[in-house]
């Protein structure tokens, strides 16, 4: 799986219209675009777990089946002698693994520009790609329903080799039922995000079907190009495609790069490199002989990785770990409409969560604390509260309002609390969970679920009890002091009388 990393959370089709080509269509760096999407998704909870349509072409996450012949075609292909092999590993199942010592620093894969899977390649069925063009499809889309087309023409397309190495598949939450969403993530921010990005891949769907597909059946018939082939097809976007910085921010998908596992422990990204003319990557250790061979995918949190590829790394070992707090402004605020005012004003709403690490919060966090918790009489600070707790501001400020800042702390600690328990809550009813289920294929996969379920759980727990330490310190180390200050002021107030 390789790095999709700043090109996850992105926009996947706006509305648009037959003849009319939107002069750009940008990626968005951390959120999806939601309201152009027009989509009749279903979002109540199931009752039943549904075992998705079997993807007709690919093979299974783990099996090398295909693997020589992916190697052969690549070389054929123009793909220089490697220093690695795919094959089965310990961690991410099927890996690139050292077949010569790899040095500390050492340039790896060079893979060239006419492997790469972009917007700009060939289809083999070229009215198809044709008439995308000429609607306007953004890239996103435009590869998805490239994929679909090209494995759909097996043995014609020049991709065959390379589509029938990728898994069947992909380890996404595009895959989990909203039942599952709701059951297993219920502690979790990642619940929600897993849910918008479900929503957005259907109503994309739906949005090229009623104005594409249904228009052209011959080039694009349901059989083929149905909302299990797109959860297909994004599923392998959203864990494979890269963005290229030294393309000026180009997405491709790479060829053989993509076979590369993440590792938290490394710093190692795919790039290009102007100079061999091809994708490459530093290693930032030295390998062994029969050692796996990584790259990082991002500074990405366990949550993030667990919604794009499936996997959440052992509890502590990802540096970049964080968690999703949620704060809200009470409706009961005497100020609340002033307040909701001076937050919408920057993009922010009632509710807004906020990214907590072991080693902090941000200062946005704080900003949006100080304004849920000043009075009447701070109306005038309102503005510069709810302008510092955007991350849009281009200046960070850190705001110190000390009349209101053991106030602004408890509340914060007081959300913590509140999500602790959520935490608390799941991680205990998880090991009576009733599974609900008969098939031993649904079993496995259920205890899979819910064991990744229940490693974030615990890794974003961790951080929470982290956080709830320190402010719990802050206040008691405040309150000591203006007991202190009280107690030698009225020291003082006696010895004047």
């Amino acid at each position: 799986m390789a790095e999709a990393s700043r090109v996850l959370q992105t926009t996947l089709i706006p509305s648009f219209h037959p003849q009319h080509k939107s002069p750009i269509f940008q990626s968005l760096p951390f959120n999806f675009r939601r309201n152009p999407i027009q989509c009749t998704v279903s979002t109540s909870n199931s009752t039943k777990a549904t075992v998705p349509q079997k993807i007709p072409w690919g093979c299974e996450s783990d099996s090398l089946e295909n693997a020589s012949a992916l190697q052969k075609w690549l070389t054929d292909s123009g793909l220089p002698p490697q220093k690695m092999a795919l094959q089965k590993v310990e961690i991410g199942e099927r890996g690139l693994v050292a077949l010569k010592n790899i040095r500390k620093g050492e340039k790896l894969l060079f893979v060239p520009p006419s492997l790469f899977i972009t917007a700009d390649s060939e289809w083999t069925c070229g009215e198809a790609g044709k008439v995308l063009k000429q609607n306007g499809v953004p890239d996103w889309p435009f590869l998805a329903t490239y994929l679909i087309s090209e494995a759909s023409s097996l043995e014609s397309s020049r991709w065959s080799n390379y589509i029938s190495a990728l898994p069947r598949q992909p380890y996404s939450l595009l895959y989990w039922t909203r039942e599952e969403l709701d059951r297993y993530l219920e502690a979790s921010q990642i619940r929600q995000r897993a849910i918008e990005r479900v929503t957005n891949v259907v109503g994309t769907y739906n949005d090229l079907r009623l104005r594409i597909f249904s228009k052209y059946p011959a080039l694009f018939p349901e059989e083929v190009f149905n909302i299990e082939t797109f959860k297909w097809s994004f599923g392998i976007l959203f864990s494979r495609l890269v963005r290229l910085p030294s393309l000026g921010g180009k997405v491709a998908l790479v060829p053989w790069a993509d076979m590369l596992n993440h590792s938290c422990e490394v710093d190692a990204f795919l790039d290009y490199d102007k100079s061999s003319q091809g994708v490459v990557f530093s290693t930032d250790g030295s390998y062994e002989p029969g050692e796996q061979v990584f790259i990082s995918y991002g500074k990405k949190s366990n949550g993030e990785l667990l919604l794009s590829y499936g996997f959440v790394p052992r509890e502590g070992t990802n540096p970049r770990d964080s968690v999703e707090l949620s704060l809200s402004i009470s409706k009961s605020d005497k100020c609340y409409k002033e307040k909701l005012e001076a937050l919408r004003k920057h993009g922010l709403s009632a509710s807004q969560c906020y990214p907590i690490q072991v080693t902090g919060w941000p200062l946005e966090l704080m900003a949006y604390a100080y304004l849920a918790v000043s009075p009447p009489s701070m109306s005038g600070q309102f503005e510069e509260m709810a302008a510092a707790a955007s991350n849009k501001s281009t200046t960070k400020k850190d705001l110190r309002y000390s009349e209101i800042e053991e106030e602004a702390l408890q509340f914060i600690l007081d959300s913590c609390e509140v999500s602790i328990s959520k935490y608390n809550k799941f991680l205990q009813a998880s090991g009576s969970m009733d599974l609900d289920v008969t098939s031993p294929k649904q079993l496995n996969r259920r205890l899979f679920l819910k064991q990744l379920a229940v490693d974030l759980s615990t890794s974003e727990r961790r951080i929470l009890f982290r956080a709830q330490y320190i402010l719990r310190r802050r206040l008691r180390d405040m309150r000591r002091g203006e007991l202190r200050a009280l107690t030698i002021f009225n020291g003082f107030r006696k010895f004047f009388k």
